[in-house]
Protein backbone atom coordinates (compact mmCIF):
# COMPACT_ATOMS: atom_id res chain seq x y z
CA UNK A 1 0.00 0.00 0.00
CA UNK A 2 1.37 3.39 -0.95
CA UNK A 3 1.89 6.17 1.56
CA UNK A 4 0.10 9.54 1.18
CA UNK A 5 3.26 11.01 -0.30
CA UNK A 6 3.55 8.14 -2.77
CA UNK A 7 0.04 8.89 -4.04
CA UNK A 8 1.26 12.38 -4.99
CA UNK A 9 3.58 11.25 -7.71
CA UNK A 10 7.18 12.49 -7.58
CA UNK A 11 8.53 14.23 -10.67
CA UNK A 12 11.57 12.00 -10.49
CA UNK A 13 9.57 8.93 -11.55
CA UNK A 14 7.12 8.19 -14.35
CA UNK A 15 6.02 11.81 -14.82
CA UNK A 16 9.55 13.08 -15.45
CA UNK A 17 9.61 12.68 -19.21
CA UNK A 18 6.17 14.23 -19.68
CA UNK A 19 6.98 17.18 -17.43
CA UNK A 20 10.35 17.86 -19.01
CA UNK A 21 8.79 17.73 -22.46
CA UNK A 22 6.22 20.32 -21.42
CA UNK A 23 8.91 22.49 -19.85
CA UNK A 24 10.99 22.56 -23.04
CA UNK A 25 8.20 24.39 -24.83
CA UNK A 26 8.67 27.46 -22.69
CA UNK A 27 12.38 27.99 -22.05
CA UNK A 28 12.27 31.47 -23.58
CA UNK A 29 9.89 33.39 -25.82
CA UNK A 30 11.26 34.14 -29.26
CA UNK A 31 9.46 37.44 -29.69
CA UNK A 32 8.91 40.23 -27.23
CA UNK A 33 5.51 41.90 -27.76
CA UNK A 34 6.95 45.17 -26.44
CA UNK A 35 9.59 45.14 -29.20
CA UNK A 36 8.11 43.27 -32.14
CA UNK A 37 9.95 42.05 -35.22
CA UNK A 38 11.59 44.45 -37.66
CA UNK A 39 11.95 43.70 -41.35
CA UNK A 40 15.67 44.45 -41.25
CA UNK A 41 16.15 41.80 -38.55
CA UNK A 42 14.38 39.25 -40.74
CA UNK A 43 16.57 40.19 -43.70
CA UNK A 44 19.72 39.93 -41.59
CA UNK A 45 18.78 36.44 -40.38
CA UNK A 46 17.99 35.30 -43.92
CA UNK A 47 21.35 36.69 -45.04
CA UNK A 48 23.13 34.68 -42.34
CA UNK A 49 21.42 31.46 -43.43
CA UNK A 50 22.24 32.24 -47.08
CA UNK A 51 25.88 32.68 -46.15
CA UNK A 52 25.88 29.20 -44.64
CA UNK A 53 24.58 27.77 -47.91
CA UNK A 54 27.64 29.23 -49.66
CA UNK A 55 30.13 28.32 -46.96
CA UNK A 56 28.91 24.77 -46.33
CA UNK A 57 28.02 23.26 -49.72
CA UNK A 58 28.76 19.73 -48.47
CA UNK A 59 26.22 20.08 -45.69
CA UNK A 60 23.69 21.42 -48.18
CA UNK A 61 24.23 18.42 -50.47
CA UNK A 62 23.88 16.01 -47.55
CA UNK A 63 20.58 17.58 -46.50
CA UNK A 64 19.33 17.57 -50.09
CA UNK A 65 20.21 13.90 -50.47
CA UNK A 66 18.48 13.00 -47.20
CA UNK A 67 15.41 14.97 -48.25
CA UNK A 68 15.33 13.26 -51.64
CA UNK A 69 15.43 9.83 -49.98
CA UNK A 70 12.57 10.75 -47.67
CA UNK A 71 10.52 12.19 -50.53
CA UNK A 72 10.98 8.99 -52.55
CA UNK A 73 9.95 6.91 -49.56
CA UNK A 74 6.86 9.08 -49.02
CA UNK A 75 5.82 8.78 -52.67
CA UNK A 76 6.31 5.02 -52.60
CA UNK A 77 4.17 4.68 -49.49
CA UNK A 78 7.08 3.79 -47.21
CA UNK A 79 7.65 7.20 -45.62
CA UNK A 80 8.32 7.40 -41.90
CA UNK A 81 7.80 11.11 -41.20
CA UNK A 82 4.99 11.70 -38.73
CA UNK A 83 3.59 14.86 -37.09
CA UNK A 84 4.89 15.75 -33.66
CA UNK A 85 2.69 14.95 -30.71
CA UNK A 86 0.17 17.74 -30.29
CA UNK A 87 0.24 18.86 -33.95
CA UNK A 88 -3.48 19.19 -34.67
CA UNK A 89 -3.13 20.07 -38.35
CA UNK A 90 -3.09 16.46 -39.51
CA UNK A 91 -5.66 14.85 -37.22
CA UNK A 92 -8.18 14.27 -40.01
CA UNK A 93 -8.19 10.49 -40.79
CA UNK A 94 -7.74 11.25 -44.49
CA UNK A 95 -4.08 12.12 -43.85
CA UNK A 96 -3.51 8.47 -42.95
CA UNK A 97 -6.06 6.62 -45.06
CA UNK A 98 -5.59 8.39 -48.40
CA UNK A 99 -2.22 7.56 -50.07
CA UNK A 100 -2.06 10.92 -51.86
CA UNK A 101 -2.64 12.96 -48.70
CA UNK A 102 -0.33 10.75 -46.65
CA UNK A 103 2.47 11.26 -49.18
CA UNK A 104 1.80 15.04 -49.20
CA UNK A 105 1.94 15.20 -45.39
CA UNK A 106 5.16 13.19 -45.20
CA UNK A 107 6.77 15.23 -47.99
CA UNK A 108 5.92 18.46 -46.19
CA UNK A 109 7.23 17.20 -42.85
CA UNK A 110 10.40 15.90 -44.50
CA UNK A 111 10.99 19.31 -46.08
CA UNK A 112 10.54 21.01 -42.70
CA UNK A 113 12.95 18.56 -41.10
CA UNK A 114 15.54 19.12 -43.82
CA UNK A 115 15.47 22.90 -43.41
CA UNK A 116 15.75 22.67 -39.64
CA UNK A 117 18.46 20.04 -39.94
CA UNK A 118 20.56 22.33 -42.14
CA UNK A 119 20.32 25.19 -39.65
CA UNK A 120 21.00 22.90 -36.68
CA UNK A 121 24.14 21.44 -38.29
CA UNK A 122 25.43 24.81 -39.52
CA UNK A 123 28.21 26.73 -37.80
CA UNK A 124 25.91 29.58 -36.77
CA UNK A 125 26.11 30.53 -33.10
CA UNK A 126 23.30 29.26 -30.88
CA UNK A 127 21.35 32.53 -30.82
CA UNK A 128 21.53 32.91 -34.61
CA UNK A 129 20.36 29.31 -34.99
CA UNK A 130 17.34 30.00 -32.80
CA UNK A 131 16.48 33.10 -34.82
CA UNK A 132 16.79 31.19 -38.07
CA UNK A 133 14.71 28.29 -36.78
CA UNK A 134 11.99 30.67 -35.63
CA UNK A 135 11.78 32.33 -39.05
CA UNK A 136 11.86 28.95 -40.76
CA UNK A 137 8.98 27.85 -38.56
CA UNK A 138 6.99 30.95 -39.50
CA UNK A 139 7.60 30.16 -43.17
CA UNK A 140 6.94 26.43 -43.04
CA UNK A 141 3.84 26.89 -40.88
CA UNK A 142 2.47 29.37 -43.41
CA UNK A 143 3.15 26.96 -46.29
CA UNK A 144 1.54 23.94 -44.64
CA UNK A 145 -0.81 22.11 -47.05
CA UNK A 146 -3.57 22.34 -44.44
CA UNK A 147 -3.74 26.11 -45.04
CA UNK A 148 -4.99 25.57 -48.60
CA UNK A 149 -8.31 24.31 -49.92
CA UNK A 150 -6.84 21.44 -51.95
CA UNK A 151 -4.53 20.50 -49.11
CA UNK A 152 -7.24 20.39 -46.46
CA UNK A 153 -9.53 17.36 -46.80
CA UNK A 154 -11.91 18.64 -44.11
CA UNK A 155 -12.42 21.89 -46.04
CA UNK A 156 -13.08 20.01 -49.29
CA UNK A 157 -15.66 17.80 -47.59
CA UNK A 158 -17.33 20.87 -46.09
CA UNK A 159 -17.67 22.48 -49.54
CA UNK A 160 -19.37 19.36 -50.91
CA UNK A 161 -21.60 18.85 -47.87
CA UNK A 162 -22.70 22.50 -47.79
CA UNK A 163 -23.24 22.78 -51.52
CA UNK A 164 -20.56 25.48 -51.72
CA UNK A 165 -22.01 27.73 -49.01
CA UNK A 166 -18.96 27.18 -46.77
CA UNK A 167 -16.79 28.64 -49.52
CA UNK A 168 -19.02 31.72 -49.77
CA UNK A 169 -19.03 32.11 -45.98
CA UNK A 170 -15.26 31.82 -45.90
CA UNK A 171 -14.87 34.57 -48.47
CA UNK A 172 -17.23 36.81 -46.48
CA UNK A 173 -15.22 36.16 -43.31
CA UNK A 174 -11.99 36.98 -45.13
CA UNK A 175 -13.36 40.27 -46.48
CA UNK A 176 -14.66 41.22 -43.03
CA UNK A 177 -11.26 40.58 -41.45
CA UNK A 178 -9.52 42.49 -44.24
CA UNK A 179 -11.67 45.54 -43.55
CA UNK A 180 -12.05 45.34 -39.77
CA UNK A 181 -9.20 43.25 -38.37
CA UNK A 182 -6.19 44.44 -40.38
CA UNK A 183 -6.15 41.22 -42.38
CA UNK A 184 -5.69 38.92 -39.38
CA UNK A 185 -8.20 36.06 -38.99
CA UNK A 186 -10.60 36.81 -36.13
CA UNK A 187 -10.04 34.67 -33.06
CA UNK A 188 -13.46 35.26 -31.53
CA UNK A 189 -16.96 36.51 -32.25
CA UNK A 190 -16.69 39.93 -30.58
CA UNK A 191 -20.46 40.46 -30.77
CA UNK A 192 -21.14 37.57 -28.40
CA UNK A 193 -19.94 39.29 -25.24
CA UNK A 194 -20.39 42.52 -23.31
CA UNK A 195 -18.51 43.48 -20.18
CA UNK A 196 -20.98 43.86 -17.34
CA UNK A 197 -23.57 41.68 -19.06
CA UNK A 198 -21.95 38.26 -19.51
CA UNK A 199 -18.36 39.09 -18.50
CA UNK A 200 -17.19 40.80 -15.32
CA UNK A 201 -20.58 40.43 -13.65
CA UNK A 202 -19.71 40.01 -9.96
CA UNK A 203 -21.78 42.56 -7.99
CA UNK A 204 -19.98 45.49 -6.43
CA UNK A 205 -19.21 49.17 -6.94
CA UNK A 206 -16.45 51.61 -7.73
CA UNK A 207 -15.57 53.12 -4.34
CA UNK A 208 -12.56 55.22 -5.36
CA UNK A 209 -11.38 56.81 -8.58
CA UNK A 210 -8.35 58.83 -9.62
CA UNK A 211 -6.98 59.70 -13.04
CA UNK A 212 -5.20 56.37 -13.42
CA UNK A 213 -7.49 53.75 -11.88
CA UNK A 214 -10.87 52.86 -10.48
CA UNK A 215 -11.09 50.80 -7.30
CA UNK A 216 -13.90 48.23 -7.24
CA UNK A 217 -15.17 46.70 -4.01
CA UNK A 218 -17.15 43.50 -4.51
CA UNK A 219 -20.26 42.72 -2.49
CA UNK A 220 -19.54 40.00 0.11
CA UNK A 221 -21.17 36.66 -0.66
CA UNK A 222 -21.03 35.23 2.86
CA UNK A 223 -22.27 36.30 6.30
CA UNK A 224 -18.74 36.48 7.65
CA UNK A 225 -15.52 37.63 6.02
CA UNK A 226 -11.84 37.64 6.90
CA UNK A 227 -10.80 40.97 8.35
CA UNK A 228 -7.80 41.60 6.10
CA UNK A 229 -8.86 42.61 2.54
CA UNK A 230 -7.52 41.28 -0.76
CA UNK A 231 -6.52 43.80 -3.45
CA UNK A 232 -6.00 42.45 -6.98
CA UNK A 233 -3.70 44.34 -9.35
CA UNK A 234 -4.26 43.36 -13.01
CA UNK A 235 -1.77 43.92 -15.84
CA UNK A 236 -1.85 47.30 -17.58
CA UNK A 237 -1.67 45.61 -20.96
CA UNK A 238 -5.05 43.94 -20.48
CA UNK A 239 -8.35 44.70 -18.78
CA UNK A 240 -9.02 43.57 -15.24
CA UNK A 241 -11.96 41.25 -15.84
CA UNK A 242 -9.73 38.28 -16.60
CA UNK A 243 -10.01 37.89 -12.81
CA UNK A 244 -13.82 38.04 -13.04
CA UNK A 245 -14.33 36.38 -16.39
CA UNK A 246 -17.57 34.43 -16.10
CA UNK A 247 -19.38 32.04 -13.79
CA UNK A 248 -17.12 29.15 -12.93
CA UNK A 249 -14.00 30.96 -14.17
CA UNK A 250 -13.96 33.94 -11.82
CA UNK A 251 -11.21 34.31 -9.23
CA UNK A 252 -13.31 37.08 -7.71
CA UNK A 253 -16.31 34.77 -7.24
CA UNK A 254 -14.07 32.05 -5.86
CA UNK A 255 -12.57 34.38 -3.23
CA UNK A 256 -15.95 35.87 -2.31
CA UNK A 257 -17.42 32.41 -1.84
CA UNK A 258 -14.59 31.55 0.52
CA UNK A 259 -15.20 34.50 2.86
CA UNK A 260 -12.61 36.94 1.56
CA UNK A 261 -13.11 40.69 1.13
CA UNK A 262 -12.16 41.46 -2.46
CA UNK A 263 -11.11 44.73 -4.10
CA UNK A 264 -9.98 45.16 -7.70
CA UNK A 265 -7.95 47.77 -9.55
CA UNK A 266 -9.31 48.72 -12.98
CA UNK A 267 -6.67 50.66 -14.91
CA UNK A 268 -7.68 53.45 -17.23
CA UNK A 269 -6.99 52.81 -20.91
CA UNK A 270 -4.47 55.58 -21.67
CA UNK A 271 -4.61 57.85 -24.70
CA UNK A 272 -2.06 60.20 -26.22
CA UNK A 273 -2.69 62.76 -23.48
CA UNK A 274 -1.35 60.23 -20.97
CA UNK A 275 1.86 59.60 -22.88
CA UNK A 276 4.02 60.66 -19.90
CA UNK A 277 2.60 58.14 -17.42
CA UNK A 278 5.36 55.91 -16.07
CA UNK A 279 5.99 53.43 -13.24
CA UNK A 280 5.87 56.27 -10.71
CA UNK A 281 2.43 57.24 -12.00
CA UNK A 282 1.03 53.75 -11.60
CA UNK A 283 2.62 53.11 -8.20
CA UNK A 284 1.41 56.46 -6.83
CA UNK A 285 -2.13 55.67 -7.99
CA UNK A 286 -1.89 52.22 -6.43
CA UNK A 287 -0.82 53.68 -3.09
CA UNK A 288 -3.97 55.82 -3.10
CA UNK A 289 -6.03 52.70 -3.76
CA UNK A 290 -4.36 50.83 -0.88
CA UNK A 291 -5.18 53.65 1.52
CA UNK A 292 -8.79 53.67 0.30
CA UNK A 293 -9.07 49.92 0.95
CA UNK A 294 -7.62 50.38 4.45
CA UNK A 295 -10.05 53.19 5.25
CA UNK A 296 -13.09 51.25 4.01
CA UNK A 297 -12.23 48.02 5.83
CA UNK A 298 -10.51 49.41 8.92
CA UNK A 299 -7.56 47.08 8.28
CA UNK A 300 -4.02 48.31 8.91
CA UNK A 301 -2.70 46.47 5.85
CA UNK A 302 -3.80 44.46 2.81
CA UNK A 303 -2.95 41.32 0.90
CA UNK A 304 -1.89 42.13 -2.66
CA UNK A 305 -2.30 39.88 -5.69
CA UNK A 306 -1.14 40.60 -9.22
CA UNK A 307 -0.40 39.00 -12.57
CA UNK A 308 2.07 39.71 -15.37
CA UNK A 309 2.84 43.45 -15.63
CA UNK A 310 0.42 44.11 -12.75
CA UNK A 311 2.64 41.98 -10.53
CA UNK A 312 5.60 44.05 -11.72
CA UNK A 313 3.86 47.27 -10.63
CA UNK A 314 2.86 45.61 -7.37
CA UNK A 315 6.49 44.59 -6.75
CA UNK A 316 7.66 48.15 -7.43
CA UNK A 317 5.12 49.31 -4.85
CA UNK A 318 6.29 46.80 -2.25
CA UNK A 319 9.93 47.73 -2.84
CA UNK A 320 9.06 51.40 -2.44
CA UNK A 321 7.10 50.79 0.78
CA UNK A 322 9.93 48.69 2.20
CA UNK A 323 12.44 51.45 1.45
CA UNK A 324 10.21 53.90 3.32
CA UNK A 325 9.55 51.53 6.21
CA UNK A 326 5.80 51.51 5.61
CA UNK A 327 4.04 48.22 6.46
CA UNK A 328 0.96 48.36 4.27
CA UNK A 329 1.27 44.90 2.67
CA UNK A 330 0.89 41.76 4.77
CA UNK A 331 1.23 39.07 2.07
CA UNK A 332 1.37 38.98 -1.70
CA UNK A 333 0.66 36.69 -4.66
CA UNK A 334 2.54 36.96 -7.95
CA UNK A 335 0.95 35.08 -10.85
CA UNK A 336 2.76 34.29 -14.14
CA UNK A 337 5.14 37.23 -13.67
CA UNK A 338 8.83 37.51 -14.57
CA UNK A 339 10.97 40.17 -12.93
CA UNK A 340 14.35 38.52 -13.58
CA UNK A 341 15.34 38.50 -17.25
CA UNK A 342 18.81 37.01 -16.85
CA UNK A 343 17.97 34.03 -19.05
CA UNK A 344 16.37 36.00 -21.90
CA UNK A 345 13.05 35.10 -20.37
CA UNK A 346 11.52 38.44 -21.29
CA UNK A 347 13.75 39.89 -23.98
CA UNK A 348 13.32 37.54 -26.92
CA UNK A 349 15.63 36.49 -29.73
CA UNK A 350 15.28 39.59 -31.89
CA UNK A 351 15.97 42.15 -29.17
CA UNK A 352 19.03 44.16 -30.12
CA UNK A 353 20.06 47.64 -28.99
CA UNK A 354 18.82 48.90 -32.36
CA UNK A 355 15.43 47.15 -32.20
CA UNK A 356 14.87 48.25 -28.61
CA UNK A 357 15.75 51.86 -29.45
CA UNK A 358 13.40 51.74 -32.45
CA UNK A 359 10.54 50.33 -30.35
CA UNK A 360 10.99 53.05 -27.72
CA UNK A 361 11.14 55.80 -30.32
CA UNK A 362 8.03 54.48 -32.06
CA UNK A 363 5.85 54.49 -28.93
CA UNK A 364 7.19 57.84 -27.72
CA UNK A 365 6.43 59.43 -31.09
CA UNK A 366 2.93 57.92 -31.16
CA UNK A 367 2.32 58.63 -27.48
CA UNK A 368 1.05 55.10 -26.82
CA UNK A 369 1.78 51.52 -27.81
CA UNK A 370 -1.43 50.10 -29.23
CA UNK A 371 -2.85 46.92 -27.78
CA UNK A 372 -3.60 45.63 -31.27
CA UNK A 373 0.11 45.92 -32.13
CA UNK A 374 1.06 43.81 -29.12
CA UNK A 375 -1.75 41.39 -29.90
CA UNK A 376 -0.37 40.67 -33.37
CA UNK A 377 3.07 39.91 -31.93
CA UNK A 378 1.52 37.59 -29.33
CA UNK A 379 -0.29 35.78 -32.15
CA UNK A 380 2.88 35.23 -34.19
CA UNK A 381 4.62 33.75 -31.17
CA UNK A 382 2.35 30.70 -31.67
CA UNK A 383 1.16 30.98 -35.28
CA UNK A 384 -0.36 27.52 -35.66
CA UNK A 385 -2.57 28.01 -32.59
CA UNK A 386 -3.29 31.73 -32.89
CA UNK A 387 -3.24 32.45 -36.64
CA UNK A 388 -3.50 29.45 -38.97
CA UNK A 389 -5.99 27.62 -36.79
CA UNK A 390 -8.44 30.50 -37.29
CA UNK A 391 -7.48 30.85 -40.96
CA UNK A 392 -8.65 27.29 -41.51
CA UNK A 393 -11.76 27.63 -39.34
CA UNK A 394 -12.95 31.00 -40.65
CA UNK A 395 -11.90 30.91 -44.30
CA UNK A 396 -11.45 27.31 -45.48
CA UNK A 397 -14.26 25.78 -43.43
CA UNK A 398 -16.42 28.92 -43.57
CA UNK A 399 -17.26 28.74 -39.88
CA UNK A 400 -18.01 31.75 -37.75
CA UNK A 401 -15.23 32.74 -35.33
CA UNK A 402 -15.58 30.84 -32.04
CA UNK A 403 -17.50 32.15 -29.03
CA UNK A 404 -14.98 32.01 -26.19
CA UNK A 405 -14.79 34.37 -23.22
CA UNK A 406 -11.00 34.20 -22.74
CA UNK A 407 -10.42 35.01 -26.40
CA UNK A 408 -12.80 37.95 -26.17
CA UNK A 409 -10.87 39.32 -23.19
CA UNK A 410 -7.60 38.74 -25.03
CA UNK A 411 -8.86 40.75 -28.01
CA UNK A 412 -10.33 43.54 -25.85
CA UNK A 413 -6.99 45.31 -25.97
CA UNK A 414 -5.57 48.27 -24.09
CA UNK A 415 -2.75 50.72 -24.75
CA UNK A 416 0.47 51.47 -22.91
CA UNK A 417 1.72 55.04 -22.37
CA UNK A 418 4.84 55.72 -24.43
CA UNK A 419 6.99 56.61 -21.43
CA UNK A 420 5.89 53.53 -19.47
CA UNK A 421 6.56 51.31 -22.46
CA UNK A 422 10.08 52.75 -22.79
CA UNK A 423 10.64 52.26 -19.08
CA UNK A 424 9.54 48.60 -19.26
CA UNK A 425 12.08 48.02 -22.02
CA UNK A 426 14.80 49.58 -19.84
CA UNK A 427 13.71 47.32 -16.96
CA UNK A 428 13.88 44.22 -19.16
CA UNK A 429 17.19 45.01 -20.86
CA UNK A 430 18.88 46.24 -17.69
CA UNK A 431 17.31 43.54 -15.51
CA UNK A 432 16.65 46.34 -13.05
CA UNK A 433 14.34 44.47 -10.66
CA UNK A 434 16.96 41.76 -10.12
CA UNK A 435 19.70 44.28 -9.35
CA UNK A 436 19.39 45.80 -5.87
CA UNK A 437 18.87 49.59 -5.91
CA UNK A 438 19.12 49.75 -9.73
CA UNK A 439 15.49 50.86 -10.13
CA UNK A 440 14.12 54.00 -8.50
CA UNK A 441 10.41 54.34 -7.78
CA UNK A 442 9.02 57.62 -6.46
CA UNK A 443 12.51 58.65 -5.46
CA UNK A 444 13.40 55.48 -3.57
CA UNK A 445 15.83 52.75 -4.76
CA UNK A 446 14.21 49.30 -4.93
CA UNK A 447 15.70 46.15 -3.42
CA UNK A 448 13.33 43.19 -3.71
CA UNK A 449 15.47 41.07 -1.41
CA UNK A 450 14.50 43.45 1.39
CA UNK A 451 10.79 42.78 0.83
CA UNK A 452 10.17 40.15 3.50
CA UNK A 453 6.42 39.53 3.52
CA UNK A 454 5.08 36.03 2.80
CA UNK A 455 4.62 35.43 -0.91
CA UNK A 456 2.80 32.91 -3.10
CA UNK A 457 4.29 32.72 -6.61
CA UNK A 458 2.63 30.86 -9.49
CA UNK A 459 4.21 29.83 -12.80
CA UNK A 460 2.95 27.83 -15.78
CA UNK A 461 5.08 25.01 -17.12
CA UNK A 462 4.01 25.58 -20.76
CA UNK A 463 3.85 29.38 -20.48
CA UNK A 464 5.46 30.91 -23.60
CA UNK A 465 5.02 34.52 -22.42
CA UNK A 466 6.42 34.41 -18.87
CA UNK A 467 8.43 31.15 -18.85
CA UNK A 468 8.30 29.30 -15.57
CA UNK A 469 12.06 29.35 -14.95
CA UNK A 470 11.97 33.13 -15.08
CA UNK A 471 9.02 33.11 -12.68
CA UNK A 472 11.01 30.83 -10.39
CA UNK A 473 13.97 33.23 -10.42
CA UNK A 474 11.49 35.99 -9.57
CA UNK A 475 10.33 34.04 -6.51
CA UNK A 476 13.90 33.73 -5.27
CA UNK A 477 14.47 37.48 -5.66
CA UNK A 478 12.31 38.32 -2.63
CA UNK A 479 13.40 38.09 0.98
CA UNK A 480 10.31 36.70 2.69
CA UNK A 481 8.92 33.19 3.09
CA UNK A 482 8.06 32.07 -0.44
CA UNK A 483 5.81 29.30 -1.71
CA UNK A 484 6.45 28.58 -5.39
CA UNK A 485 3.74 26.65 -7.25
CA UNK A 486 4.04 25.40 -10.83
CA UNK A 487 0.83 24.82 -12.76
CA UNK A 488 0.75 22.27 -15.59
CA UNK A 489 -0.78 24.86 -17.97
CA UNK A 490 0.19 27.87 -20.06
CA UNK A 491 -0.03 31.60 -19.39
CA UNK A 492 -3.77 32.26 -19.16
CA UNK A 493 -4.72 28.65 -18.40
CA UNK A 494 -2.53 28.76 -15.29
CA UNK A 495 -4.32 31.87 -14.11
CA UNK A 496 -7.89 30.84 -14.95
CA UNK A 497 -7.68 27.43 -13.32
CA UNK A 498 -10.86 26.74 -11.31
CA UNK A 499 -11.07 23.55 -9.22
CA UNK A 500 -12.72 20.49 -10.71
CA UNK A 501 -10.70 20.04 -13.89
CA UNK A 502 -9.62 16.37 -13.92
CA UNK A 503 -6.70 17.19 -16.24
CA UNK A 504 -5.30 19.96 -14.04
CA UNK A 505 -2.33 19.45 -11.75
CA UNK A 506 0.39 21.49 -10.12
CA UNK A 507 3.78 20.89 -8.58
CA UNK A 508 4.96 21.79 -5.07
CA UNK A 509 8.37 21.82 -3.42
CA UNK A 510 8.91 23.75 -0.15
CA UNK A 511 12.60 24.19 -0.93
CA UNK A 512 13.92 26.90 -3.28
CA UNK A 513 17.28 25.67 -4.62
CA UNK A 514 19.32 27.92 -6.87
CA UNK A 515 18.41 26.08 -10.06
CA UNK A 516 14.79 25.69 -11.21
CA UNK A 517 15.58 22.25 -12.61
CA UNK A 518 16.58 21.11 -9.13
CA UNK A 519 13.31 22.47 -7.74
CA UNK A 520 11.34 20.54 -10.38
CA UNK A 521 13.28 17.33 -9.74
CA UNK A 522 12.27 17.42 -6.08
CA UNK A 523 8.69 18.56 -6.60
CA UNK A 524 5.57 16.57 -5.82
CA UNK A 525 2.56 16.44 -8.13
CA UNK A 526 -0.80 17.56 -6.76
CA UNK A 527 -4.01 16.90 -8.67
CA UNK A 528 -6.57 19.59 -9.57
CA UNK A 529 -6.11 23.36 -9.45
CA UNK A 530 -3.68 25.36 -7.33
CA UNK A 531 -6.60 27.63 -6.30
CA UNK A 532 -7.56 25.49 -3.29
CA UNK A 533 -3.96 25.40 -2.10
CA UNK A 534 -3.81 29.19 -2.47
CA UNK A 535 -7.10 29.59 -0.59
CA UNK A 536 -5.70 27.75 2.43
CA UNK A 537 -2.47 29.76 2.31
CA UNK A 538 -4.45 32.99 2.03
CA UNK A 539 -6.85 32.17 4.87
CA UNK A 540 -3.90 31.78 7.24
CA UNK A 541 -2.82 35.33 6.36
CA UNK A 542 -6.17 37.15 6.26
CA UNK A 543 -6.93 37.68 9.95
CA UNK A 544 -9.96 36.71 11.99
CA UNK A 545 -13.46 36.33 10.61
CA UNK A 546 -16.01 39.02 11.36
CA UNK A 547 -19.47 40.00 10.22
CA UNK A 548 -19.55 41.00 6.57
CA UNK A 549 -20.24 44.71 5.89
CA UNK A 550 -23.85 45.49 5.04
CA UNK A 551 -22.82 47.57 2.03
CA UNK A 552 -19.72 48.46 0.04
CA UNK A 553 -17.75 51.66 0.48
CA UNK A 554 -17.76 54.06 3.41
CA UNK A 555 -18.78 57.61 4.23
CA UNK A 556 -15.47 58.86 2.93
CA UNK A 557 -15.49 56.53 -0.07
CA UNK A 558 -19.11 56.07 -1.20
CA UNK A 559 -20.15 54.01 -4.20
CA UNK A 560 -19.52 56.00 -7.40
CA UNK A 561 -20.73 53.51 -10.01
CA UNK A 562 -21.78 49.88 -10.21
CA UNK A 563 -19.14 47.28 -11.05
CA UNK A 564 -17.46 46.79 -13.48
CA UNK A 565 -17.10 50.58 -13.50
CA UNK A 566 -16.46 53.08 -16.27
CA UNK A 567 -12.72 52.77 -17.04
CA UNK A 568 -13.03 49.18 -18.28
CA UNK A 569 -15.43 50.19 -21.05
CA UNK A 570 -13.66 53.44 -21.94
CA UNK A 571 -12.32 53.79 -25.46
Amino acid sequence: MSSPRDSKQSIGSVAANETEAMARHSDSPRLNPFIGLRGCDVVDTVRQVGAQVVRQPTLLLEQKAALLRELMAALSGNGAAEPQKGDKRFVDPTWQSNPFYRAAMQSYLSWCNALNGFVERSVLDDRSKERAQFLLQLMTDALAPTNTLLGNPAALRKIIESGGTSLVSGLKNAMTDLLRNQGMPSQVDMSAFEVGKNLGTSPGAVVFRNEVLELIQYTPATGEVYGRPQLIVPPQINKFYVFDLSKGKSIVDYLLGNEFQVFMVSWRNPTIEHRDWDMDTYVAALIEAVHAVREITGSEDVNLHGACSGAMTMSALMGHLEARGERLVNAATLMVAVLDSTADSQIGLFATPESIAAAKQNSILKGVLGGDEMGRVFAWMRPNDLVWNYWVNNYLLGNAPPVFDILYWNNDTTRLPGKFHAQLLDIFTGNLFARPRALNVLGTPIDLSAVNCDMYVVGGITDHITPWKGVYNTARAFGGKIRFVLSSSGHIQSLINPPGNPKAKFFLNPELPAQPEAWLAGAVTESDSWWDNWKQWLAERSGERRAAPASVGSTRHPALADAPGTYVTGA
